[in-house]
């Protein structure tokens, strides 16, 4: 039995995001880039017309009313990678992506909430400019993690 899927997985979502297009296209990059699940914190998805390989139907979606609710149901073992432009955050070009994990972006306006800030097990961020659309930011995070191999 392969215990690939087992020992090494991933997935993504946001916390009270503000544009439902932008979960849209965060999940048909998830579903591209290889995330084993998809969820949102606060804010329901509805399906929207970017997510066109309709993502939420082919891999498992969670709701979570809050982030204690999230936070008291992660994967056993998964680490929380908090995507966020934070004095703490470790560059993502240097960033060993742990091998269960689960990314977190925060709404396009507020970013992350200190709760949330605190409660990663990671914090990143990358160089831009200024503050990334969230469905790119996420994007971006999984192509990399794509390329580099996780962290045992």
């Amino acid at each position: 039995m392969n215990n690939n899927f087992v020992n090494e997985f991933f997935g993504i979502g946001i916390l009270n995001g503000k544009t439902p297009e932008n979960l849209g296209v965060l999940w048909r990059s998830a579903q591209n880039l290889g995330a084993s699940f998809i969820f949102t914190i606060g804010n329901r998805y509805a399906k929207q017309a970017c997510d066109t390989h309709n993502a939420v139907k082919s891999m498992p979606y969670f709701h979570y009313e809050n982030f204690e609710e999230f936070f008291n149901n992660l994967p056993k073992g998964a680490r929380i990678v908090g995507v966020e432009l934070h004095e703490n955050a470790e560059n993502l070009e240097s960033f060993k992506h742990p091998r269960r994990c689960v990314y977190l972006l925060g709404a396009e306006d507020h970013g992350l909430t200190n709760e949330a800030i605190q409660k990663s097990h990671f914090l990143v961020k990358f160089k831009s400019q200024f503050s990334l659309n969230v469905s790119v930011a996420g994007s971006i995070v999984m192509y990399d993690r794509q390329l580099n191999k996780a962290r045992s």
